[in-house]
């Protein structure tokens, strides 16, 4: 059963569409979480949170695009973590923190720093993980999911 919010989420314009499935904007954005993971590395105060956010959603993406699921609303795209094997609720707790984190220093200016680097690299081995597992049947069944919210 696919909740309220994937369902508002399928209805958006910009919200979750199915796409055809697209491997090497997958293979793209995970090289892209590598270095913005890098660059957070380097990075201080308000632009460690906000690479630190922007490397663990296009790692997240990453798995989408393999699956052929775009979603260009943020809040959209973190809920899918909810249909998709591997991801725990502290995993999705983690990435929405982040984000209002990442909102909180980048458009309010509010002096937040990143709690802990090591939970970021965390969440994109985790990432790399469930992708490497990533078959045709788990993205049949996740596909599934998605058409039967858009149906609903």
């Amino acid at each position: 059963m696919v909740n309220k919010k994937i369902n508002w989420c399928c209805n958006q314009k910009r919200g979750i569409q199915l796409i055809e499935q697209k491997p090497h904007l997958s293979e793209a954005y995970m090289k892209e979480a590598d270095e913005t993971i890098g660059n957070m590395l380097v990075s201080s105060k308000k632009w460690k949170v906000i690479t630190g956010y922007y490397a663990s959603y296009n790692a997240l993406y990453s798995i989408l695009m393999k699956a052929g699921i775009k979603s260009e609303i943020h809040e959209c795209t973190i809920e899918l973590m909810d249909l998709i094997e591997g991801f725990s609720k502290e995993d999705k707790d983690f990435l929405v923190t982040l984000k209002s984190d990442r909102i909180q220093v980048q458009y309010y200016l509010k002096e937040i720093e990143l709690k802990d680097e090591i939970t970021v690299k965390s969440f994109l081995l985790k990432c790399k993980s469930i992708l490497n597992e990533l078959n045709q049947q788990k993205i049949e069944k996740l596909r599934k999911m998605i058409s039967d919210a858009q149906n609903a």
